[in-house]
């Protein structure tokens, strides 16, 4: 009997465990789908934002390749505007950062340098930036000066041999976060003759320290030339750097010389190596390869001219139309596939274009932000990589259209590849539509590659990855990520990878931040997905106008309700994040019986969530939210000397770019009433609030004429009762708005 009893008791205890078992392993699953989905939504909309970058930017390329200048100071503000960067001569360029000329005065407690530098300097600027202090500028210019000219001395692939150090340390993308290269530091131990280190780009943009990254970096680089190795990174790139950080950074930090640092900084990033070869055997650069990667012609290209792996030197019409046609899978006008005449494409320029009157303000205000609108949104489908071609091309076949005659085009394909490119896991090599620039390179290509180059493996950055590092390819590519917490607090570890003579990679990972350890996993996975799903949101508020056009596609008797099904087609068809919207709808949409949804419900709740947070009216917030990344962008570029305003010249001049592009009438007389128009304080120059008022794309409530673009600050929406209203009670209103 007692045998009987212990055999149940046995039994019952094993269904228990099972069954705790079969429990645990479904909370781990849906742990394990949650982090994926949340993974999946930072990374779309980063790319997205890259995507967005290269976009604007070859918008751009079209209006200064269609823009003939009709004066010599027109030619010259063309010239400074966009090739400022590539003007500078050897000796201007000293000239013009002439740090010697720099008093640091007696009250600066900061540290001090002299050169030659000594490992006691570095020490000094490790505690300053751990003390949160500043180095003088005259540092900073002394320092970049030195480590020019140690740059232009090295070869475009750097070569590092494990026989004269014990191991060789491989560290990924920084961001700017100051905190993991002082974590590194402390776990690995300092530069030094028997402790070499490979930094692989990305060192600055998104975090708030990259200056003092680059400071240190670039002083242990002068104290140990041999053992301190860093290579070019994407974001190592002055028009990257307008829109993701740093080029701010730098002007806030240094308000008197920000402008001679950052145009040091810019030629300093243009001599940085492009890879590094360990022993012949290991490669190591940011992005990947494609199919036509080849070292031998990396060797030999002259780094310094591409200031701007984006901006590629300007050239003659007819070889620049393939480039451009080959980019976007589309053919020279005048000929098919066959090299028949065929039908003429889509003319960018508008068939007509009269102007209003600048007379009347409102009219004319009106026309202009939608005859803006239109061009943009033309050009934009034209450079638009993200829409499927006909017929699928491959990289290498793409490249030989685009005029490799030509040695400086293939050139900047070379290094575009090298910094920009990520693995995939297909077979072949095509363009990276997600980013926009560089391509995909499946196992196939990665095999080649390496057999050619009698290589053991690639060691590449540029992708967060949530272990800190990643094997792919057959262990044939590694990639490494030294920022953690990139996304979020516990979004991510950070990691470095240490090789020796044997030449086996030894991970170590980290976290920099203190409250990452202390939550649990749950905890850690819920708070990233919060912030993933806030971030998302944002980016459906921001698209609220075309939303509603797309739902309407789908609501044929207007009733305002269209399905479940139907909601994630067409938000899908807006965003184009490539998401599994049916799976992260119950996070963003409420569940309904009948599985219909009351779209126009829902947009304002979006509208409602996002107003309680910005404290602006919803209809100019979500212009905001949409296009102020790419309009803060185009205000740097315009801003050339980075002041925070624009001169009635500069604006005068661009509109002039923009008119002529497309065919708008517009009289010196009618662009400078524009420009006083929006210059609401009248000190004759153009904020950046101001400048939004001008570009407000899209907005087409005539009462958002009275609510300026400087509400976007919440202090003056504080002191404002405006609300947006109509007849009598709309022009009430507008007397509170001070």
């Amino acid at each position: 009997e007692n045998s009987g009893t212990s055999f149940i008791l046995c039994h019952e205890m094993a269904k228990a465990a099972v069954l705790i078992q079969q429990w645990y392993r479904r909370h781990v699953a849906r742990l394990e789908m949650r982090r994926r989905c949340t993974w999946r939504i930072f990374q779309s909309i980063e790319y997205a934002c890259e995507q967005d970058q290269i976009q604007l930017h070859n918008f751009f390329s079209y209006l200064m390749d269609q823009f003939t200048p009709s004066s010599s100071k027109e030619r010259d503000f063309i010239s400074r505007m966009f090739i400022s960067g590539e003007s500078y001569k050897e000796a201007e360029l000293e000239k013009y950062c002439d740090y010697e000329s720099i008093e640091v005065p007696d009250s600066y407690t900061g540290p001090r340098l002299s050169f030659p530098l000594l490992p006691d300097h570095a020490t000094a600027l490790l505690e300053a930036f751990q003390q949160k202090q500043q180095l003088h500028a005259r540092y900073v210019l002394n320092l970049l000066h030195e480590t020019r000219k140690h740059l232009k001395q090295l070869p475009n692939i750097s070569h590092v041999s494990t026989c004269y150090s014990e191991e060789v340390t491989v560290c990924g993308d920084l961001h700017g976060q100051l905190d993991d290269l002082f974590l590194i530091f402390y776990k690995n131990g300092l530069p030094s003759p028997s402790k070499s280190y490979v930094f692989n780009g990305d060192f600055v943009d998104r975090g708030k320290q990259s200056l003092e990254i680059l400071v240190i970096l670039f002083t242990f680089l002068l104290i140990y030339p041999k053992e301190v190795h860093l290579n070019r990174g994407n974001h190592e790139d002055h028009m990257v750097n307008l829109r993701y950080g740093f080029t701010k950074e730098v002007m806030q930090k240094y308000k008197v010389h920000g402008k001679k640092i950052l145009k040091m900084f810019q030629n300093v990033f243009c001599w940085l190596p492009l890879a590094t070869l360990i022993d012949q055997k290991v490669l190591i650069i940011h992005g990947g390869i494609s199919d036509t990667t080849d070292l031998h012609m990396l060797e030999k290209i002259q780094r310094d001219k591409f200031v701007s792996v984006l901006r590629l030197k300007k050239r003659n019409e007819s070889s620049r139309k393939p480039e451009i046609q080959a980019i976007n899978g589309e053919r020279e006008s005048g000929t098919d596939a066959a090299g028949n005449e065929a039908a003429p494409r889509l003319s960018l320029q508008p068939q007509s274009a009269q102007a209003p009157s600048t007379a009347n303000r409102l009219e004319f205000s009106r026309w202009l932000r939608q005859t803006v609108q239109e061009q943009i949104d033309t050009c934009r489908r034209l450079v638009d990589v993200s829409k499927s071609e006909p017929e699928e091309l491959t990289y290498s076949s793409m490249i030989s259209l685009k005029d490799v005659d030509e040695p400086e085009l293939s050139q900047s394909f070379q290094i575009l590849d090298v910094l920009w490119s990520d693995p995939m896991p297909q077979e072949g090599c095509r363009e990276n539509k997600v980013r926009g620039g560089g391509c995909y390179f499946g196992p196939d290509v990665t095999e080649k590659f390496l057999e050619k180059h009698n290589l053991q493996f690639l060691i590449r950055s540029h992708e967060c990855k949530q272990e800190g590092y990643e094997f792919c390819h057959n262990r044939k590519v590694l990639t490494i990520f030294s920022a953690s917490n990139y996304y979020e607090i516990g979004s991510n570890r950070g990691a470095y990878v240490k090789l020796g003579p044997d030449l086996i990679p030894h991970f170590v990972q980290y976290q920099a931040n203190k409250t990452a350890h202390t939550l649990t996993m749950t905890q850690r996975i819920s708070r990233v997905e919060e912030s993933a799903f806030r971030a998302l949101r944002e980016k459906l508020f921001a698209h609220t106008s075309a939303l509603i056009s797309a739902f309407k596609a789908y609501d044929g008797d207007n009733t305002g309700r269209i399905s479940l099904s139907n909601w994630a087609t067409a938000v899908e068809s807006v965003l184009r994040l490539g998401l599994p919207w049916r799976m992260l709808r119950p996070q963003l949409v409420r569940s309904t019986e009948d599985g219909m949804l009351e779209y126009k419900s829902w947009l304002d709740d979006l509208a409602m969530e996002q107003r309680s947070q910005e404290h602006i009216q919803s209809s100019l917030l979500e212009v905001i939210y949409r296009n102020r990344s790419n309009l803060e962008t185009i205000f740097r570029i315009i801003d050339r000397d980075h002041s925070g305003l624009i001169s009635f010249e500069e604006f005068q001049q661009t509109w002039k770019l923009f008119s002529s592009h497309m065919n708008i009438e517009l009289t010196d007389d009618g662009i400078n009433d524009l420009v006083r128009s929006i210059d609401f304080n009248k000190d004759g120059n153009i904020d950046f609030n101001e400048f939004l008022e001008a570009f407000r794309l899209g907005c087409h409530d005539p009462c958002l004429h009275f609510y300026k673009a400087r509400t976007v600050s919440p202090n003056l929406e504080r002191a404002c009762t405006w609300q947006a209203g109509k007849g009598k009670a709309g022009v009430q209103n507008r007397h509170h708005c001070r």
